[in-house]
């Protein structure tokens, strides 16, 4: 009998153990806040409700071809139409005041931003990283973009939409906005109690792909990865190789900011403010606590020669003016033809 009770105790503590290990398989292969993204399901529902906007991120052009129908267009790329000339956020958010208001946007608005393939879904996420830094605590990424309105079996329209104009009232969280004076300390090791994520590829990382006067990285970097590599991968039917989609996947993101501190500030960038906002989603959608995306980025730090730089090697203007040269032969003999 206490044999017999031994082995129900011990059948009961193995299945209490693999009952453990499954949740936690399950838990880490989930969102922590999952209502940031959207299904065409849920767009479909809502979409028509009065509290309810949806922003086709691409360009006017493809809006035009076919949309989701009841979306609206802001006339240009995401990226574009939410900053000024130099590619960053408006500092008066007045004007964002103004823009959101004009569409149809107001603060009890849900606001879903969608994008088109892989190029255009920093677009959508831009949209979404400028909402939240506004204080807009409604705002959602449809999950897939159009692609996946599409393969649900939705139709698109061609008709533009304009939805009557509400007041919008911006409430910043200057939180999740980092300035480079936040970088550089940073860098120089006065600041050391965040987690600084490199969104941009390893070329640049290394100082081989220069797109400022300098290449290389941030010291004290936690982590480079590339925001390509952050989302699910499909083999390309003509190649066979993986290529990134617009899908962002739980067990994709968790595999690689897994390691990192939730509790801790995390801070990304890349070359211009704009892929690093696809990993603030992802920081957000994981539930790190203070999360932020540093707007002005390489482009701004490599060309200020003040500040440090990790791996730092310089742009090869000499080299480009020859081949600006060649360049300009090549084309005169063109014409002469």
């Amino acid at each position: 009998m206490n044999k017999l009770r031994k082995l129900r105790i011990s059948a009961m503590g193995i299945l209490i153990l693999f009952l453990m290990g499954w949740a936690g398989v399950a838990s880490a292969s989930s969102w922590t806040n999952p209502d940031l993204l959207v299904t065409p399901d849920e767009v479909k529902k809502n979409i028509k409700k009065a509290n309810w906007t949806v922003v086709d991120c691409r360009g006017l052009d493809d809006y035009a071809k076919g949309h989701i129908p009841g979306a609206i267009s802001l006339g240009k790329r995401c990226k574009k139409a939410l900053r000024d000339q130099t590619a960053r956020v408006f500092q008066d958010t007045s004007k964002y005041e103004k823009l959101f208001g004009k569409v149809g946007i107001g603060n009890k608005t849900h606001v879903v931003f969608y994008h088109g393939d892989i190029k255009t879904l920093t677009d959508a996420t831009v949209g979404f990283w400028i909402m939240e830094y506004l204080g807009h605590d409604k705002t959602h990424v449809l999950n897939g973009g159009i692609e996946a309105w599409r393969k649900a079996g939705n139709r698109l329209d061609n008709k533009p939409v304009k939805k009557s104009p509400k007041k919008f009232k911006a409430k910043v969280v200057s939180s999740r906005y980092a300035a480079t004076s936040e970088i550089v300390k940073i860098a120089n090791g006065q600041i050391k109690n965040v987690q600084l994520i490199d969104s941009r590829t390893k070329k640049e990382y290394d100082g081989k792909d220069i797109r400022a006067i300098r290449g290389g990285h941030i010291p004290n970097v936690t982590m480079n990865k590339s925001h390509v590599d952050t989302v699910l991968q499909k083999k390309d039917r003509k190649t066979g190789k993986m290529k990134p989609t617009g899908y962002l996947d739980a067990n994709q993101a968790h595999k690689v900011f897994g390691k990192l501190n939730k509790n801790k500030r995390t801070v990304a960038y890349c070359q211009t403010g704009t892929r690093s906002t696809l990993t603030y989603l992802q920081l957000r959608l994981l539930g790190f606590k203070n999360p932020a995306n540093w707007d002005d980025s390489w482009r701004v730090y490599g060309s200020t020669l003040m500040y440090p730089v990790a791996n730092e090697q310089w742009f090869n203007f000499a080299k480009m003016n020859k081949e600006m040269k060649k360049l300009k032969k090549k084309l005169k003999k063109l014409e002469k033809i």
